[in-house]
C-alpha cells in the first residue's frame, strides 16, 4: 500500500495538467525542481525555522531558489526563443547542473562569505562569474532581448563606465570586486527584490494556483454572468468583472488573458462586439486586475516594503484610481453596446444567480481570511497567503464545487506549477533587479541618474513626468506585475521623490505606467495575446485597449499634482476630488466613445472630453485650479443638459 501511495505522489510531478512539451528524464526533473522551488517560500511563510529556532539566513534560501530557477529555465526554455523544446540538449543539461550547483554552494557558503568577505573575495567572485552570466542568459530565454539589453547596458557600464567623463563617470572598481559584491552583498542579487519575489510573491502564486485547481476562475465568470449578463453589453461587463477579479490574484495580466479570455472573448464576439474590441476589453480588464486592491498582483506588499509604510496605507491609496479605471471600462462597454445595439447575453447562457452563489460562495472565505490576517492580526503577507491557500483546500473539501473536490494530487500539482509556470521567471527577474541595484550602488550610477533627472525636473516637472512615463513603459514591456514594479521603483521613482513629490504618489505613478505597458504599443503583450484569441489585428487591438484604459494614462498625473486621489489629504478634499473625478471619467469616456444618449458629433465629442478632463483636475493641483474645475462643471452641465433635452424631444418618436 505504501508503495502505491509513493507512486501516486511521484506521478503528480509528471502527470496532470502540465503543458510542457518535454519528454523523458528532463520532464521528470523539471517537475521536481518546480516543486522544490515552491517549497522554499512555503517554508519561510510557515515560519518553521523561527518556531524551531534554526539559524538560517534569508539569503541562503534566496541563493538556493536562484539556483533552482536557473536549472528550471535551462531545462525547459530552448536556446532559440519561440522554438518548441521536447528534449534537453547536453549543453543545457550542463548549464542547469552548473546553475543548481552554484546556487546551492552559495547558499551553503553565504554565512562565511558574509562574515569574511574581504578574505574570501576571490571565492565569491568565482561564484559571481558563474551566476551573473547565467542570469543574463536566463533573462534572454524567458523575457527576450529587450530586457536583456537593459541588463547588459548596466553590466557594461559597471565594467567600463569609469572611462565616461562627466556626471555619469563610474567608480573605477576591479572585476573581482564587482563580481563578489553582486553575489555576496545583501543589497545586490540576493537582496530585497529577490527576497520579496520568493518570500512574498510566490505564496500568492501558490494561492492563485489552488484557487484555479478548485474551480474559482469558473465561479468568478459564472457569478459575473449571473449578476450582469442581462444588462446592455453584458458580455463585455462579464469579461471586465471576471478578469479583473481573477487578475488581481494571478499577478500576470498575460496569463489571465490566456485563461479567462478563452471564455469571455468568444462570448463578446457572439454578442456582437468586434473582434478587436472584444480582445481589448479582455486585455484591459486583466491588466486592471494588477492595480486592484487588496492584492494588486502582490505589488502592494512590495510597495509597502520599499516605502517602509503600512500595507493598509498602500491598499487605501489604490482604491480610488482602480475604481476610476473600471468605471471608465464599464461605461465604455455600456456605450459601445448602445451605439452598436448589442443585446444582453442570451438567457440560456446565464446561470441562475442563487444557484451560482450556492455552488461557490465559499470561495469568498479565503479572501476574508487573507484580509483578516493582514489587517486584524497584522501577519506577514506571505503567512496570510499561506493561510488563505489552506482555507481554499479546507472549504473545497467541506463544501465541494459542483460536486468536485480538490484531490491531494492536485495540491501537489499546485505546488509544482507554482515553481514552473511563471515562478522561475519571476525569480530570475528578481535576481536581475538585484544585479542592477548592486551596480547602481557600486558604481554610483544611482546617484548620477537621480541627479540628472532631478535637474530636468527642477526646470520642467511636466517634462520629467513624460520622461518617467516613457521609461516605465519601456522597462515594463512584457513582464509580470511584480517584476515591472521592482524595476520602475528602482530606476524611475527616486528622482520624483527627490523633487519633493509624495513618495507614495511617486511609486504609484511609476507602477501605473509600468503596468500600462502591457496594453500600450509597441510591445503591448496583453493586447497581442488577446488579439490572437479574438482573431483580430494585434496593433488595432492595442490601440483600442489604450482608448478603453485611458484613465491609467491620465489619473496618475492627477495624483502627482494632488495626492487627494490616493487618499492623501483632508477628507473633505478627498471626497470632492473623488466625486468630480468620477464625473470627469464618465463625461470623458462619453467623448472618447462618441456617444452619450445618442451619437455625438466632433464638436460635442471634443466638448465632452475637455469638460471631463477639467473635472478630473483636483482643485489643489495648482494655484486657482478650483476655477478650472468650476468651469468644467459648468461646461459639463451645459453639454449633458443639451443631450438630455434632445433625448426628451426624440423619445416620443
Amino acid at each position: 500500500m505504501a508503495t502505491e501511495e509513493t507512486k501516486d505522489v511521484s506521478a503528480a510531478f509528471t502527470e496532470g495538467d502540465s503543458d510542457l512539451a518535454l519528454t523523458g528524464a528532463g520532464n521528470v526533473i523539471i517537475q521536481w525542481l518546480g516543486g522544490l522551488l515552491a517549497c522554499i517560500p512555503i517554508f519561510f511563510a510557515s515560519e518553521i525555522h523561527l518556531i524551531m529556532g534554526w539559524q538560517i539566513f534569508t539569503e541562503q534560501g534566496m541563493a538556493l531558489a536562484l539556483g533552482i530557477a536557473l536549472a528550471i529555465i535551462f531545462i525547459k526554455s530552448p536556446f532559440k526563443m519561440g522554438a518548441q523544446k521536447t528534449t534537453v540538449p547536453f549543453y543545457d543539461a550542463l548549464l542547469a547542473a552548473l546553475g543548481l550547483a552554484a546556487g546551492g554552494y552559495l547558499s551553503y557558503r553565504y554565512p562565511a562569505l558574509q562574515e569574511e568577505l574581504f578574505r574570501l573575495r576571490s571565492e565569491a567572485a568565482i561564484i559571481g562569474a558563474i551566476l551573473i552570466p547565467m542570469t543574463v542568459e536566463a533573462i534572454r530565454r524567458t523575457a527576450g532581448w529587450s530586457l536583456t539589453s537593459i541588463l547588459l547596458v548596466f553590466i557594461f557600464y559597471a565594467l567600463w563606465g569609469h572611462h565616461i567623463p562627466g556626471l555619469f563617470q563610474a567608480r573605477d572598481t576591479s572585476l573581482e570586486y564587482l563580481s563578489s559584491t553582486i553575489v555576496a552583498d545583501s543589497v545586490a542579487i540576493l537582496g530585497l527584490p529577490l527576497t520579496i519575489v520568493v518570500v512574498v510573491v510566490l505564496p500568492f502564486v501558490f494561492f492563485g494556483q489552488l484557487l484555479m485547481k478548485g474551480g474559482a476562475s469558473d465561479w468568478f465568470t459564472n457569478i459575473a454572468t449571473a449578476s450582469i449578463g442581462r444588462s446592455r453589453g453584458g458580455s463585455a461587463k462579464i469579461a471586465v468583472l471576471a478578469s479583473g477579479l481573477f487578475g488581481a490574484i494571478s499577478g500576470s495580466a498575460v496569463s489571465n488573458v490566456a485563461s479567462t479570455g478563452l471564455i469571455t472573448i468568444p462570448l463578446m464576439k457572439r454578442s456582437g462586439y468586434e473582434p478587436k474590441v472584444a480582445g481589448a476589453f479582455e486585455a484591459v480588464a486583466s491588466t486592471g486586475g494588477q492595480i486592484m486592491p487588496p492584492i494588486m498582483g502582490a505589488a502592494a506588499f512590495l510597495m509597502a516594503e520599499l516605502l517602509e509604510i503600512g500595507y493598509t496605507e498602500v491598499v487605501v491609496a489604490a482604491i480610488i484610481p482602480a475604481f476610476l479605471y473600471y468605471v471608465a471600462v464599464f461605461i465604455y462597454a455600456d456605450l459601445e453596446a448602445a451605439r452598436k445595439n448589442i443585446l444582453p447575453v442570451p438567457e440560456e447562457l446565464i446561470p441562475p444567480l442563487a444557484l451560482t452563489v450556492r455552488q461557490g460562495w465559499f470561495f469568498i472565505v479565503p479572501f476574508g481570511v487573507l484580509i483578516f490576517a493582514l489587517f486584524v492580526l497584522n501577519r506577514a503577507p506571505e503567512t496570510a497567503a499561506l493561510w488563505s491557500g489552506g482555507m481554499v483546500v479546507v472549504m473545497n473539501w467541506v463544501f465541494s464545487y459542483k460536486g468536485s473536490r480538490i484531490k491531494p494530487l492536485q495540491i501537489i500539482h499546485a505546488v509544482r506549477d507554482t515553481g514552473i509556470r511563471g515562478g522561475s521567471e519571476i525569480v530570475i527577474i528578481g535576481a536581475m533587479a538585484g544585479i542592477i541595484i548592486g551596480i547602481l550602488g557600486a558604481t554610483g550610477l544611482g546617484e548620477a541618474l537621480t541627479q540628472a533627472l532631478v535637474t530636468v525636473g527642477e526646470g520642467n516637472l511636466a517634462l520629467l513626468l513624460i520622461l518617467t512615463a516613457i521609461i516605465c513603459i519601456v522597462l515594463g514591456m512584457g513582464m509580470p506585475t511584480t517584476a515591472i514594479y521592482l524595476l520602475v521603483s528602482i530606476i524611475a521613482a527616486p528622482p520624483l521623490v527627490k523633487l519633493g513629490i509624495n513618495p507614495l504618489a511617486a511609486h504609484m505613478y511609476v507602477f501605473y505606467f509600468g503596468i500600462v505597458s502591457l496594453i500600450t504599443p509597441p510591445v503591448a503583450i496583453a493586447s497581442f495575446v488577446a488579439a490572437n484569441l479574438a482573431g483580430a489585428g494585434p496593433m488595432e487591438t492595442a490601440v483600442t485597449a489604450v482608448r478603453l484604459g485611458w484613465t491609467a494614462l491620465v489619473v496618475p498625473v492627477m495624483f502627482i499634482l494632488s495626492p487627494n486621489l490616493i487618499m492623501q489629504g483632508a477628507w473633505p478634499d478627498i471626497a470632492m476630488a473623488f466625486v468630480t473625478a468620477v464625473a470627469g471619467v464618465w463625461v470623458t469616456t462619453c467623448g472618447i466613445q462618441g456617444y452619450f444618449v445618442r451619437p455625438l458629433g466632433f464638436v460635442w465629442r471634443t466638448g465632452f472630453i475637455v469638460g471631463g478632463i477639467m473635472l478630473l483636475i483636483p482643485s489643489e493641483a495648482f494655484p486657482n485650479a478650483i476655477y478650472v474645475e468650476i468651469t468644467g462643471i459648468a461646461l459639463t452641465a451645459i453639454l449633458v443638459g443639451r443631450e438630455m433635452l434632445a433625448k426628451r424631444r426624440l423619445s416620443p418618436a
